[in-house]
């Protein structure tokens, strides 16, 4: 999952851009709405439809994970459907682009959707602890709890945690972010491309996994699929920027190489496990129907067992 970046453009940028009474951008034919969400002055249609598509690409993003909780509440085998490499990864993958976020002063919005993804990702990784546990064995009942405990508390802390660090980036002075610029800018390019090896790096263990049970039950393809859409619509949402750039195309696209390679490349390997959702759908369906067959093969014992004892009474 690569974050989402409007347009092109830092806080620095949008904050030299500050009028001299207000601290505020002079944007006299801009979008109300954009301006006032993310300080973005769009003045044409290519900046305007950029934005919206970007905003579609988070929605995207922010959905995924839940269709993943259902699945797993319902089937109960996510400790055998999803790999952990897999949410190692992603977890990884996701840390490095809050990182990144950070050391490069993205908008708030942006540093809060990407708490929220590590949010997520703990969920993921907490419901896979727990029926690891459970399912491993009936007697690790209080471990059990204070798994689940940690991982709360882990969540609560980071959203606690989290206004008082936008507030604390916000509150740094643009002279003192410029003359710190250069090496935080490389810190956070370094994260954008650790983000993405670990985005990349996510899907094989997924596939492997996949491949070794010729199954994909337990795992939801809307995961899948919603994070497709997101990696889609964020790399064109970056294109669409490039028709109202006024400065240089190859520099835009030079600066967001590493979420780029990351959407993109997701993205690509995600086809891969679409056709494994398709080619193992006939062994999901085999799967529950010898599931309903060994429980209607069960159901008459369980009369005979009940009248045998009204015969012995």
């Amino acid at each position: 999952m690569a974050h989402v970046r409007y347009p092109g453009k830092t806080a620095v940028d949008v904050a030299n851009n500050f009028s001299v009474a207000l601290g505020r951008p002079i944007c006299v034919n801009g979008t109300p709405w954009i301006l006032f969400l993310f300080e973005e002055c769009v003045e044409n249609k290519w900046e305007y439809w950029s934005v919206v598509i970007g905003l579609i690409s988070m929605l995207c993003f922010l959905l995924s994970t839940l269709p993943q909780v259902y699945e797993a509440y319902k089937s109960g085998k996510v400790d055998e459907a999803m790999s952990v490499g897999f949410l190692l990864f992603l977890f990884s993958g996701d840390l490095s682009n809050f990182a990144g976020c950070y050391l490069t002063r993205q908008l708030p919005i942006q540093i809060v959707t990407a708490v929220f993804y590590i949010y997520t990702d703990s969920i993921l990784i907490s419901q896979f602890l727990y029926y690891k546990i459970k399912n491993k064995s009936v007697h690790t009942k209080p471990l059990l709890k204070w798994v689940c405990l940690v991982w709360f508390g882990a969540g609560t802390a980071v959203c606690v945690v989290l206004p008082k660090l936008v507030e604390e980036l916000r509150a740094i002075p643009n002279s003192q972010l410029q003359a710190k610029s250069s090496s935080l800018m490389t810190s956070g390019y370094v994260c954008g491309y650790l983000s993405s090896v670990c985005y990349l790096s996510s899907r094989f263990p997924q596939l492997y996994i996949n491949f070794k049970r010729q199954s994909t039950e337990g795992t939801s393809y809307l995961l899948f699929f919603l994070a497709m859409l997101g990696n889609g619509t964020y790399g064109l949402s970056l294109m669409a920027m490039l028709p109202a750039l006024k400065g240089s195309k190859s520099t835009f696209i030079l600066n967001h190489l590493a979420w780029l390679i990351g959407s993109l490349g997701v993205l690509f390997l995600d086809f891969f496990v679409t056709a494994q959702f398709i080619m193992y759908r006939k062994n999901v369906s085999s799967s529950n129907v010898a599931m309903d067959l060994k429980f209607t093969e069960e159901e008459p014992l369980l009369f005979e067992e009940e009248e045998e004892e009204e015969e012995e009474l």
